[in-house]
């Protein structure tokens, strides 16, 4: 198995698949070779900003685990299109699994909703992921590979970096008042892992699945229950207006966006019993 995009859900998953699998990760770093080694997978020094380092991909591996994010610009996603270009040309890949994001709904209005919701990318981050989805599915179509395409909300975990709401809070950044929050979904980077994991085992072709715990919270809220659990001040509660003029632009998209997340495929198709099914038992880890 290949995985590419080697952050932490990536090393959470080399660990997890350690001695099960003969393990490859792609890196364009040589300075991180040391560290996927000792995670238990060989290192392929490859760029997927340069499609001419990506030469032997297309014959190293069965399975492909694909975090790697969009460049930072654009609608379009060219390393993934760099990086299917490779696998076509080796023929040998017959699954993969795509780590998408829930952006690509765009604002739902707080509305609850399982895969089936068409997507409506409202950024052009959003869009990049649209754009590597149907890269994906089309290749999946063309070349007979099962695709499976999870679409992943916030990330948490104490161990993870600025993956823990306690670093916003200590920075004292506000949340919107109630008539102004959103409802935002979350998954533990643990749960994640796994999720990838099953997938690569049980993901259906072509198929699309929501990976996020069961929780049901406004923003604001999450943020209060977080600061209640680890013993800090609960964020100060600001109109949308104001928190346009202390926030940045990035904070700012991710407040403009309220949806409620449905996870039955996660449970009966993946078959992931969640270890962290409420952020208040993820937290507390």
């Amino acid at each position: 198995m290949l995985v590419v995009g080697c952050g932490d859900i990536g090393m959470r998953v080399l660990r997890l698949l350690r001695g099960r699998w003969r393990l490859l990760a792609l890196t364009s770093s040589p300075g991180r070779c040391e560290a996927l080694r000792q995670a238990g997978a060989m290192p392929l020094l490859g760029n997927l900003d340069q499609p001419a380092t990506l030469g032997r991909l297309g014959v190293a591996a069965d399975a492909v685990l694909h975090l790697a994010p969009p460049a930072p610009q654009g609608a379009t996603d060219l390393r993934t299109a760099h990086l299917l270009q490779a696998l076509a040309r080796g023929g040998r890949v017959n699954r993969l699994v795509y780590g998408s994001t829930t952006g690509v709904y765009g604002d739902a209005g707080g509305a609850s909703f399982d895969e089936t919701r068409a997507v409506a990318p409202a950024t052009d981050r959003a869009r990049r992921r649209v754009d590597a989805e149907a890269r994906l599915r089309a290749f999946g179509r063309d070349f007979c590979v099962s695709v499976s395409l999870l679409r992943i909300p916030g990330i948490y975990a104490g161990d993870r970096t600025g993956g823990h709401p306690r670093d916003r809070l200590a920075r004292g950044s506000p949340v919107l008042r109630v008539e102004d929050d959103v409802y935002t979904n979350h998954i533990h980077a643990d749960d994640l892992a796994r999720a990838c994991v099953a997938a690569l085992y049980r993901g259906m072709p072509q198929r699309v699945v929501n990976v996020c715990d069961d929780t049901d919270l406004l923003m604001g809220d999450y943020f209060d229950l977080a600061a209640d659990l680890c013993d800090l001040p609960r964020p100060p509660r600001v109109a949308r207006e104001q928190a346009a003029c202390v926030l940045s632009p990035m904070q700012l998209s991710f407040m403009a966006e309220s949806r409620r997340l449905q996870n039955r495929r996660l449970k009966l198709e993946l078959g992931l019993r969640l270890r962290y099914p409420n952020v208040a038992q993820g937290l507390l880890a």
